[in-house]
C-alpha cells in the first residue's frame, strides 16, 4: 500500500540592500510534476543553476525547467522524487515507467533492453541521490543495493534504475550536475 508524503517546503534566502540576510520565500515548491499513467509518482524540481560558477543572486528559473537533465554548461538541478511501490504486474510496471520516460524525462537515454529493469536509463551527469524517507533499490546492470533513509549514492553517468519494492512511498533527493565523458 502506498502512502503519500507531504509537499516539499522550499525556503530561499537572500541579502537585502544593506547585505543583511533573510528568508525571501517560505512556501511549498511549485514546480511539481506528476505522471498520469503512474499513480503516486511525484517529481518536484526545487532549484536549478544554469552555469558554473553560480551567480549567487541569479534569478529563479525552476518553473521553466523541462526534462531530467540540468542545463548544459555546468548547470545543476535539485529534484525530489516520490517513488510509489512498484506495481506487482511486470507489464503494468513497464507501462507506468515508460509513461514517465515518454513524458517528463524524454531527454534521458532510456534503456529498453529485454530483461532489464524498465526504468534503466543513463544521463551525462554526476548525481547525488540521498534517500530521505523509505527505502529503494539502486539497480545497476550487474547488481542491486538496498538504500534506506540517510544512504547516499554518487551516480556517475552509469546505466541505472530505481525499484521501490516496499509497501510505502520512498522519497529521494537528487542533485544532478552537468557532466562530460
Amino acid at each position: 500500500m502506498s502512502s503519500e508524503l507531504p509537499p516539499i517546503r522550499r525556503l530561499v534566502s537572500a541579502d537585502d540592500d544593506q547585505g543583511r540576510s533573510s528568508h525571501v520565500e517560505d512556501a511549498p515548491a511549485r514546480a511539481v510534476r506528476t505522471v498520469e499513467g503512474r499513480p503516486g509518482y511525484r517529481s518536484v524540481n526545487v532549484w536549478r543553476t544554469e552555469v558554473s560558477p553560480v551567480p549567487i543572486n541569479g534569478p529563479d528559473t525552476i518553473q521553466s525547467h523541462q526534462g531530467i537533465l540540468p542545463p548544459k554548461g555546468g548547470g545543476t538541478i535539485l529534484r525530489i522524487i516520490d517513488f510509489p511501490p512498484e506495481h506487482p504486474d511486470p507489464a503494468v510496471r513497464r507501462q507506468q515507467i515508460s509513461a514517465t520516460f515518454g513524458g517528463m524525462f524524454h531527454d534521458a537515454q532510456h534503456d529498453k533492453r529485454d530483461g532489464a529493469h524498465p526504468g534503466m536509463h543513463r544521463t551525462e551527469t554526476v548525481d547525488y541521490a540521498i534517500v530521505l524517507e523509505g527505502e529503494i533499490w539502486s539497480v545497476m546492470d550487474r547488481d542491486e543495493k538496498l538504500m534506506k533513509a540517510g544512504d547516499v549514492l554518487i551516480q556517475r553517468g552509469t546505466n541505472h534504475a530505481w525499484a521501490n519494492r516496499s509497501g510505502k512511498t520512498a522519497r529521494i533527493c537528487f542533485v544532478l550536475m552537468d557532466g562530460v565523458r
